[in-house]
């Protein structure tokens, strides 16, 4: 998974001149980890309401585009391929 988002790095990019959004933004790095981390929760909810037995399966590189800027995403994988995540729609 990602690194942790440091605010203290932020704070000093900022500082620095460095824009807050776009493909290069300070905040681009702490949307990408709280949205791994949402996806995180939702399969493992999803796992746990299944009547079937099933479990994760590692995870899809997906590449999100958005008006804060582009990143990689890790999408996390069930083993039956039943896991549609609500957040960032498969495809």
């Amino acid at each position: 998974m990602s690194q942790e988002f440091d605010f203290n790095k932020a704070l000093e990019q900022l500082q620095s001149g460095k824009k807050l959004t776009g493909a290069d933004g300070v905040l681009t790095p702490l949307i990408k980890q709280l949205t791994e981390a949402a996806l995180k929760a939702e399969i493992e909810q999803h796992i746990e309401s299944e009547s079937e037995p099933n479990r994760k399966n590692g995870t899809t590189k997906k590449t999100i585009k958005s008006t804060h800027g582009e990143f990689e995403l890790e999408t996390p994988r069930d083993r039956a391929g039943t896991f549609e995540p609500q957040l960032i729609k498969k495809n």
